[in-house]
C-alpha cells in the first residue's frame, strides 16, 4: 500500500482524554504524561518500516524533548488481530530494543485514534503547555526509507523545542508519511 500522509494543522485544537494500558502494566491518561512545557502525541507501531527506521532516532529526540519539559507518550493504533508483529509483547520489545523513555500504549478500542484523527504511523501531534495543537509534522527531513546524517534537520525536535520556549511552533510544517492505520473491521 501506498504510504498516508497526515492533514493539515488545525491550530488550537485540544488534545483528548486517555486511559490506556503501557508496556511497563502501568495505566497512564493524559494528565499523566503532560508536561510542563507541552506535551507530544504520537502514533507509532512495531512493524512499520517508517516507524522501524525512524525509531533510534525517535527515542533520542524523545530524551531531548523530555528534558526540556515536555511530556512524551507513544501509542500504536493497530488492529493486532491483522497485524500481530503489533501485538502488545512485541510492543514490549521493541520499546526495550529501541530505548523508549517515554510511556508505549495500546489503543486496543482504536477509540483515542480516531478521537485525534491519527490516520497514519509515524504521526505527531504536538501541544504547548496550554494544551493547543501546535505541531502536525514529520520527525525529520530525512526520506524515512533512508538513514539520517549529520546534516539531518530535526523538525520535530526544533519545533517541539520552540513550543516549549514560546508557546507556538513555527508556521512552516512538512506532513508526516507512514503507513495507514490498521483499521479493525466493522459490521
Amino acid at each position: 500500500m501506498p504510504p498516508v500522509q497526515t492533514p493539515a494543522l488545525q491550530t488550537g485544537s485540544k488534545p483528548h482524554d486517555f486511559r490506556l494500558k503501557g508496556v511497563d502494566g502501568k495505566t497512564y491518561t493524559l494528565k499523566d504524561v503532560m508536561g510542563p512545557k507541552g506535551t507530544l502525541v504520537m502514533f507509532i507501531c512495531n512493524h512499520c518500516p517508517f516507524v522501524k527506521t525512524i525509531a533510534p532516532r525517535l527515542a533520542d529526540d524523545m530524551k531531548a524533548l523530555q528534558a526540556k519539559g515536555i511530556g512524551v507518550i507513544g501509542i500504536m493504533p493497530n488492529d493486532v488481530t491483522t497485524h500481530p508483529e503489533d501485538s502488545f509483547e512485541n510492543m514490549q520489545k521493541f520499546a526495550k530494543a529501541n530505548g523508549f523513555t517515554f510511556p508505549y500504549v495500546i489503543d486496543e478500542t482504536q477509540d483515542v485514534a480516531k478521537a485525534y484523527g491519527a490516520v497514519c504511523t509515524p504521526d505527531f501531534f504536538g501541544y504547548n503547555k496550554s494544551g493547543e495543537l501546535q505541531y502536525r509534522g514529520r520527525l525529520d527531513a530525512v526520506n524515512p526509507s533512508k538513514p539520517a546524517t549529520a546534516e539531518t534537520r530535526k523538525e520535530l525536535l526544533e519545533a517541539m523545542t520552540q513550543v516549549a520556549e514560546t508557546g507556538k511552533a513555527p508556521a512552516d510544517q512538512i506532513p508526516s508519511i507512514g503507513c495507514g492505520i490498521k483499521w479493525k473491521k466493522t459490521g
